[in-house]
């Protein structure tokens, strides 16, 4: 009951604050408005910001290794000359057959290729679409999301039939108000029968192949259209880990010693061929939308810094209007305690308005249309707001706060 009533006595105080000189209040809170509007903007952006990175990126896949002629972290010319990674050999698919039969610490393995080309259907065309010949385990090693129709089976891939999987742009493209399945098209002239259809994905931050204009065709299938091999489209090999080998590092060492025998590599000669991890791009991301958080606090601390001495400066003015108050409900017998507790309630109070006003701002620009850029106000940072205003509001009535209860109750009810 304690509690409910400073409580309740704390907001009405803080609210006659506000009423009795309305002007002077909110100027006094533009300041917390502004930090914590500064603050969690930043943090919404930088996280909207990465979160439609990371999808545009989804394609790299989670948990994967990837077999390369260039490493992600490629080092300087002094140290590896460039020429040297285009001398190394491609992939090969005799390659995949060997990684597939013997790999241990691997969930799965694929191989892909990939080409830009026309499909046409009929008086239809769309131009530039993403063709992928792929291997029957690559929906295990990547997330494959089916609206509509199947997957491929074993023997369509081992038989090499011309079958497809396209995504929905394709199939708006091609098929305009009708249903695509069992509908047939062609590719460089040969036709080919689709037997499903990708989920929508959307717009992305970059030029990454969309799953919307994407085409998945067979392995074999493919190869009937291009070359793949050296001196043609190079294949790349992937292999999605075990959840509980941290670092892929067990994924990586087996790779490495197996393809180095494949490949008749002896132990004094180095690799000549690079394994990748989807997530060294993730984490990069990562990393520089940490700095750029750390950036959003410094900004915001001066706002949050200025809007602190604002609240301190209602709660010197409050405990002066109201020392007599104090006084008389002293000498009836409150403690020191309910009085401090009562203006760092009101003082907490106050800062939550100001920024409970700078996460209205926020969520009121998260409808702003910025393209591909969707903003979404997390529940993390609403909560971070409405912490780092309750914690400036303490921080700033303490002081106030600690001279009222110490007020002597004769000399406070003689104040006028």
């Amino acid at each position: 009951m304690m509690l409910i009533r400073l409580i309740w006595e704390s907001i009405r105080f803080a609210w006659q604050a506000l009423e009795s000189n309305l002007t002077r209040t909110i100027l006094s809170l533009l300041g917390v408005t502004v930090g914590i509007f500064s603050i969690i903007a930043v943090f919404t952006l930088v996280d909207s910001l990465e979160r439609n990175i990371k999808n545009s990126l989804s394609f790299l896949g989670s948990n994967v290794v990837r077999v390369d002629r260039f490493p992600f972290a490629a080092g300087g010319s002094q140290e590896y000359p460039w020429w040297r990674y285009f001398r190394r050999p491609p992939a090969t698919f005799a390659e995949y057959e060997f990684l597939a039969d013997r790999l241990k610490n691997a969930e799965a393995v694929t191989l892909s290729a990939n080409a830009r080309a026309t499909v046409r259907q009929a008086s239809n065309s769309y131009e530039r679409a993403n063709l992928q010949g792929i291997e029957v385990p690559h929906n295990e090693v990547y997330d494959i999301p089916i609206a509509r129709g199947r997957y491929f089976t074993a023997l369509e891939v081992s038989a090499s039939r011309t079958v497809a999987i396209i995504g929905v742009k394709i199939a708006d493209a091609l098929f305009p108000n009708q249903e695509s399945i069992g509908k047939t098209f062609k590719i460089k002239g040969l036709k080919f029968t689709v037997v499903g259809i990708l989920e929508e994905e959307g717009e992305g931050l970059f030029d990454a192949p969309s799953k919307d204009e994407s085409i998945l065709l067979p392995f074999g299938a493919f190869t009937k259209l291009y070359y793949v091999g050296k001196n043609g489209i190079e294949p790349t090999i992937a292999a999605k880990g075990f959840d509980n080998d941290p670092g892929l590092i067990a994924l990586e060492n087996e790779m490495a010693g197996l393809l180095r025998a494949k490949r008749g590599l002896k132990p004094s000669e180095e690799d000549n061929f690079a394994l990748n991890q989807s997530e060294f791009i993730q984490n990069a991301i990562g990393s520089i939308f940490s700095v750029i958080s750390i950036a959003g606090w410094v900004i915001g601390g001066f706002s949050i810094l200025i809007g602190g001495f604002g609240i301190a400066n209602i709660m010197f003015v409050s405990v002066k209007e109201r020392t007599s108050i104090i006084g008389i409900q002293k000498s009836l017998g409150a403690k020191n305690y309910f009085i401090l507790f009562q203006f760092l309630f009101e003082s907490t109070f106050l800062s939550l308005i100001g920024g409970l006003s700078g996460l209205a701002l926020v969520y009121a620009g998260t409808f702003i249309p910025l393209g591909s850029l969707e903003l979404i106000l997390s529940l993390k940072n609403i909560l971070l707001g409405i912490g780092l205003s309750s914690v400036i509001g303490m921080v700033a009535g303490i002081v106030p706060a600690s001279i009222a209860a110490g007020l002597d109750p004769v000399e406070a009810i003689r104040a006028s």
